[in-house]
């Protein structure tokens, strides 16, 4: 999984700087699939549940799972990118948040950079508390604390999971809830973290293509993940 993690870490670095307005969002999906080919890996999404793609290029009010498409990115869209494979029978999983504008720093783009940045600070909160002794709940807690002390919502109907074997495997990791409660972590354990933020309300609804989640009042959503392990000391980030 640690080499796993660093070719998909290497992989979305080169995904992630692609976006640009009027590009199809199709196209980033085409060279992922190259990207899969070049280093001699299998997709985690393809097929999976059905998905027809290998990657999930999600834009704005879209939270999650959506495959790319002849959607041609326009100045100031949210793109998530979420990605994963599998390297020698093990999966890998990580997602984060782009940012398509001209002039991406400018006032008008202030709210959908706080997002970014309050959503990255929630997963590094929940990655500190995966310690051996700690609880889900503890990783839980962490996330939600620091979204529950901003504008902005965590996404309640989505979170984090165990991986390994599996893309989705127990536990289910809810991105709020209170330290102590749930499973003890022990070391050796590897977890997706996954906080999945709105500028509005945290209720999502189904997509019209079948596999999208998106916010039901329309607003603006981000999205950051990384693979951790459980270690004695302090935990290592596997897809960084």
């Amino acid at each position: 999984m640690r080499e796993g993690g660093q070719m998909l870490a290497e992989m979305m670095r080169e995904l992630s700087a692609m976006p640009h307005v009027g590009m199809k969002t199709r196209e980033i999906s085409a060279r992922a699939v190259e990207l899969i080919k070049q280093n001699k890996v299998d997709s985690s999404f393809l097929n999976y549940r059905g998905y027809p793609d290998v990657i999930c290029l999600s834009v704005n009010h879209q939270a999650v799972h959506t495959p790319g498409s002849d959607y041609q990115l326009q100045d100031g869209d949210l793109l998530k990118l979420d990605f994963g494979i599998i390297h020698r029978g093990l999966h890998t999983d990580m997602a984060c948040t782009v940012l398509v504008a001209d002039n991406p720093d400018t006032d008008e783009h202030k709210q959908k950079r706080a997002l970014m940045q309050i959503t990255r600070e929630a997963l590094d909160a929940g990655i500190r508390a995966c310690k051996d002794g700690n609880t889900l709940g503890h990783i839980s807690a962490a996330i939600g604390k620091v979204i529950d002390h901003s504008e902005f919502s965590i996404v309640r109907e989505l979170g984090g999971h165990g991986i390994g074997e599996k893309l989705h495997d127990e536990p289910w990791i809810p991105n709020f809830g209170k330290s102590g409660q749930g499973m003890r972590l022990s070391s050796g354990m590897t977890f997706a973290l996954e906080p999945i933020t709105a500028i509005g309300k945290w209720q999502i609804k189904d997509g019209a293509d079948g596999f999208t989640y998106e916010m039901k009042d329309g607003s603006l959503s981000a999205h950051f993940e990384h693979t951790v392990l459980v270690t004695d000391g302090e935990p290592k980030v596997l897809t960084r």
